[in-house]
């Protein structure tokens, strides 16, 4: 009778200290996908700071283009008053896509390209765009480590009972392979 006592308080120790750590690993690699997504939007308030200094530097040479202009403008806005992530990642993708057609028209116009403030800050968007991809990417790494542990067995029991959920990877908007269209 004691053996048998013994033997299920080691086997309900193991449960309670399996439950404790699995418990503890979701909180770390939650919080890791949290602190990667602040460093995504981090590198997204970056472009978003530069934007307005290149806008302002492309106006001062050219003024035929003003929708291009007002998109970026109401891009940057919609970002600003988002609220969850999947809000975030659609602005994010709004402000990508009206930049990209800024982009063109900069391409287009040998002028501005020469601008030396359209140069620098044409360079520092560039870096910007590549931390923000390599951030995303980290961001996804995050997420999929997290869901393979929603996931596995037995890890899955302890997800759901403290209520932890399969994140979202941050995904490109559809139409993003396609090259921006600016028609003069």
């Amino acid at each position: 009778m004691k053996k048998v006592l013994i033997g299920v308080l080691i086997v309900a120790a193991l449960i309670v200290l399996y439950t404790w750590t699995t418990y503890n690993k979701f909180i770390k690699t939650n919080e890791a996908v949290n602190g990667q997504w602040a460093q995504v939007e981090t590198q997204y308030q970056r472009r978003l700071d530069l934007i307005p200094n290149l806008v302002n530097s492309v106006k001062g040479i050219m003024s035929q283009e003003q929708k291009i202009f007002g998109d970026l403008a109401e891009a940057r806005t919609r970002y600003g008053n988002a609220q969850s992530v999947e809000e975030k990642v659609n602005a994010a993708n709004e402000v990508e896509s009206a930049l990209g057609r800024l982009l063109v028209v900069l391409e287009n116009y040998p002028q501005l390209k020469s601008a030396e403030n359209v140069q620098t800050l044409m360079v520092q968007l560039e870096g910007t765009e590549n931390r923000i991809s390599v951030e995303r990417g980290r961001y996804n790494d995050g997420v999929r480590d997290f869901n393979v542990m929603t996931k596995k067995f037995p890890s899955s029991l302890i997800a759901s009972l403290f209520g932890f959920q399969e994140r979202s990877y941050f995904q490109a908007s559809q139409g993003a392979e396609n090259t921006p269209e600016v028609s003069f």
